[in-house]
Parts: structure tokens; C-alpha cells; sequence
């Protein structure tokens, strides 16, 4: 562990503030999930603004930003969603490198667009690495700090810093993440068990985030309800046309219980059930559903293969435009 000096403090967690890396992966088959950073690209940017490598642990912080005491010198920079960051009052810049020292305090105005902050500090947030990560998987009480969100007293260590970086070290922002309104999926994996009329119309309309959407899963509503092909029901399926026998879950998964509101699965997300899945939303577009905020309307696209692969592959080059900028 770092130097005890080498902390910050939590003095107000926020709505829910946790520890997280780019996750865990290698378990979901036992029913341990990735977690990890909802938006991951806009991490790893604020790790590089700081010095960091790409992995290293930093804070999300959802809809209100905490307020943090620094009790050691360090640079910190504040990415993804709109959340302006201050430094004891005064307001900072977002994706840039600040310089922050001891004694003084984080803080953060009102959320103006997006859903999740990321704080990176210099050196990492230095918790213990459980199956190989330090992300928090709070449902199962695993990783991150005492595997939970933070609460008003916890103390975080944090590593030794790399090579300095120059303090107003920005990303452009045509770099930065903006949440488009558009969710490109892949049709299936159950598709089948909904007319091709409801199919069709399950793209067409406009669904809105519902409240309840988390780590876990994002929840929408707004759109009609499902019709179903009839069938007999296989054995362990249950009479809601919407079930199935237990299956695998993917991540992005958009599973519509009882036909009426889709979720899609996160990065918290459970490993399988018996919910059928209309389609799973493409990997390029997963850091977007975690800015998403409740209420903001959206749109499934349907897409193939090779529109994912190119999704995929603009990702990739648009991440390496981030590196090359903060090399």
C-alpha cells in the first residue's frame, strides 16, 4: 500500500461514488461480472491526462460528485460526464490535468449533461486487487473499497505518481464523450419469440431511460408492448410468453421482461436467467448507455456483424487518437 500521507478523504460520497478500473473479466462464468467503468474510455482518458496507465483505479461518481480532501500533493483530472470540478470553490476545467495539494478540497457544481464523472489521481486509488482488479461489484460486495460505494469518512490511499505531466494538459474536445441517442444492436439472441410487425416497431419508436437504471442494467420505457409468436411452452419456461429455459446472458443484452419494458445488462449485470432477448446492444456502444440520464429519449438501431466490426474498429481509432494526444 502507499504511504499513509499519500490520502484523500472522503468528506460528502455523493449519490454513489465507487472505486473502479477497467474491470475483471475471466468470471463471468461463475457468475461474477466485469464491472469496471460504465463509460471505460472516458477513464482510461483521465488516466492519461494524470500520468496514469490506462487501468489504474480511479472514482465514477453518478449524477452528484463527491467532495474530497486532499492530504497529499497529487494531479487529478475530471472526465465524462458534465460535472464542473472546483478546487476549494473555485471552478476547474474538465478533461484536463489540475494540480491539487494538500489541504485542499474537490468538489463539484450541478451535473449539466451526462451521468458519470471520472476522477483519476496520480499514482491510481491504491485499494486491495481482488480477482485481479480493484473495480467495485457492490451487489456481490466484492473489490473496490470494503465493496462498497463510499461513505463520508473513508479514506483512500493512492499510489506514487509517474512522470510529471504539465499541469492544463487537455484532451480537444473532439475527442471527449458525447452520448448520442442512438443504441445500435444485433438481433436475437431470442428474436424469434416476437412478430416481425413488433420487431419492426420495437426499433421505430422512441423509448426513455426509466429511473431505475444502474450498474446492473438500464431500464426503458415508452414503447408499446410486445406481441408474441404463440407457442407451447417448453418445460421449465413458465406461462409468460416472454420466458425462455434459463440461458447464458451477454453483456449488452437487451432482455424485455413480460414484453413490456427492455433492460439492457451492464456491466454489474447477472450471468443468465429466464428472460428472452430481443437483441444485445454492439460493444462500441456501451460506454454511451452509461451517460445516459433518466427520462432522455432513444432510439435501437438495428445493424449486422460488420457494422459492429466497424463500430468496433472506429472505437479503436478514435482511442488511439486519445493516446497519441496525451503521449
Amino acid at each position: 500500500m502507499a504511504e499513509a500521507a499519500s490520502m484523500i478523504e472522503i468528506v460528502k460520497p455523493g449519490l454513489s461514488t465507487t472505486v473502479q478500473d477497467l474491470g475483471r473479466p475471466g468470471y463471468y462464468h461463475l457468475g461474477i461480472p466485469l464491472s469496471g467503468a460504465m463509460d471505460r474510455k472516458s477513464l482510461i482518458a483521465a488516466n492519461l491526462l494524470v500520468g496514469n496507465k490506462e487501468g489504474a483505479a480511479g472514482l465514477e461518481a453518478v449524477f452528484l460528485g463527491p467532495e474530497i480532501r486532499f492530504h497529499a500533493d497529487a494531479t487529478v483530472a475530471v472526465t465524462g460526464a458534465e460535472m464542473p470540478p472546483k478546487v476549494d470553490g473555485v471552478e476547474r476545467p474538465g478533461w484536463t490535468a489540475l494540480a491539487v495539494r494538500a489541504g485542499q478540497v474537490l468538489s463539484f457544481g450541478f451535473l449539466k449533461a451526462g451521468a458519470r464523472a471520472y476522477i483519476a489521481v496520480s499514482g491510481g486509488i491504491d485499494v486491495p486487487v481482488v480477482l485481479g482488479s480493484r473495480a467495485t461489484y457492490a451487489l456481490g460486495a466484492l473489490g473496490g473499497h470494503e465493496g462498497r460505494a463510499l461513505k463520508a469518512g473513508d479514506r483512500l490511499a493512492f499510489g506514487p505518481a509517474g512522470p510529471p505531466v504539465g499541469e492544463g494538459r487537455s484532451l480537444h474536445t473532439d475527442l471527449r464523450r458525447k452520448a448520442e441517442p442512438v443504441l445500435r444492436m444485433l438481433p436475437g439472441l431470442y428474436d424469434h419469440r416476437v412478430t416481425e410487425e413488433a420487431a419492426e416497431r420495437f426499433l421505430a419508436e422512441t423509448w426513455k431511460v426509466a429511473p431505475e437504471a444502474d450498474r446492473i442494467g438500464y431500464r426503458f420505457r415508452g414503447g408499446h408492448a410486445l406481441d408474441f409468436v404463440p407457442r407451447e411452452p417448453p418445460f421449465g419456461a413458465g406461462s409468460d410468453p416472454s420466458n425462455i429455459v434459463d440461458s447464458c446472458y451477454p453483456y449488452g443484452s437487451i432482455q424485455v421482461p413480460g414484453g413490456t419494458e427492455p433492460i439492457v445488462l451492464h456491466r454489474d449485470a447477472v450471468s443468465g436467467g429466464g428472460y428472452f432477448m430481443i437483441g444485445t446492444v454492439i460493444a462500441a456502444d456501451m460506454d454511451l448507455i452509461g451517460q445516459l440520464q433518466p427520462h432522455q429519449p432513444v432510439h435501437f438501431a438495428r445493424t449486422d456483424m460488420a457494422g459492429a466490426l466497424a463500430a468496433r474498429a472506429e472505437n479503436a481509432g478514435r482511442l488511439a487518437r486519445i493516446r497519441d494526444a496525451l503521449a
